[in-house]
């Protein structure tokens, strides 16, 4: 596990000859390098960009109105499948978690049973039977079935952050809180999760942005999510490059903020 000492150096810190902007310096250049060879490789088959026609599909105006393009409309959907996905994984995964570490012998088969299902077959192969095969007996519609699909399946992996943060807990925690009285819930609504939420904080935020790359798959059942917006725009304009480019910008600034949002909590926390 990582220390959670509030005198904790960033390992950066530590390795001689180094620094921030060092490393900032050298990650500008890789990017630099890499852009570059896209644009000889684009060059080189004749490819005609046209960046100038991108903004159209961020920010549109109509009558005197600034109003979302296609790419963002696509993503307010892509953040509203993730957003209600997310709620539900975690909420699956602790009961997954607490159902695994309980002494009913059915609630640990069937936790057992939803994570080999999970963890065993593809998401592309669950989102596709949900839809077509749940769907139609359950007469939910395409969002409900996205949804559903991306909740079962971040939820079976969830649910192992979950056991481990826990698990992690001293048991002396478990006796002082049954010593003062506390059931089982209360036990772990006052003393473990609070304490190990501080451990499981990262890897459910990897969790988090695995999530929202993983909603582009929704696009396979037609959802117009910003994926499917992207691939809409280059059926029309045959701007290949500069839509996907510009698909991959706004996922990276997606998942870079959530990152960087729950690494300011982290740090408040720890204090």
């Amino acid at each position: 596990m990582t220390p959670t000492g509030k005198n904790r150096t960033p390992a950066l810190a530590t390795l001689p000859g180094t620094s921030v902007w060092g490393e900032l310096l050298k990650y500008a250049l890789v990017i630099g390098a890499m852009v570059f060879l896209l644009a000889r490789g684009a060059e080189s088959l004749g490819y005609n960009w046209q960046w100038y026609r991108v903004p159209q599909y961020l920010i549109r105006v109509q009558e005197g109105r600034w109003l979302p393009g296609p790419l963002l409309e696509g993503l307010k959907v892509t953040l509203q499948i993730t957003g209600i996905s997310l709620l539900l994984a975690f909420a699956l995964g602790l009961v997954t978690a607490v159902l695994r570490m309980s002494r009913s012998v059915l609630g640990k088969m069937l936790a057992r049973g939803y994570l080999e299902l999970i963890r065993n077959t593809p998401l592309l192969v669950q989102i596709f039977f949900i839809y077509f095969v749940l769907a139609p007996i359950l007469d939910i519609d395409r969002f409900t079935a996205a949804v559903l699909a991306l909740s079962l399946f971040e939820g079976a992996y969830a649910s192992e952050i979950f056991r481990a943060g826990i698990v992690s807990i001293h048991r002396g925690q478990w006796e002082a809180s049954f010593s003062l009285g506390f059931g089982t819930i209360n036990t772990y609504r006052y003393v473990i999760l609070p304490q190990a939420i501080r451990r499981m904080l990262p890897p459910l935020t990897s969790q988090a942005i695995s999530l929202i790359k993983d909603s582009a798959l929704v696009s396979t059942i037609a959802i117009y999510d910003l994926t499917m917006q992207g691939q809409a725009i280059i059926a029309e304009t045959f701007l290949t490059f500069e839509i996907w480019f510009a698909v991959a910008a706004i996922y990276l600034a997606v998942t870079l903020t959530l990152s960087v949002g729950v690494n300011v909590m982290e740090r408040r926390i720890r204090m």
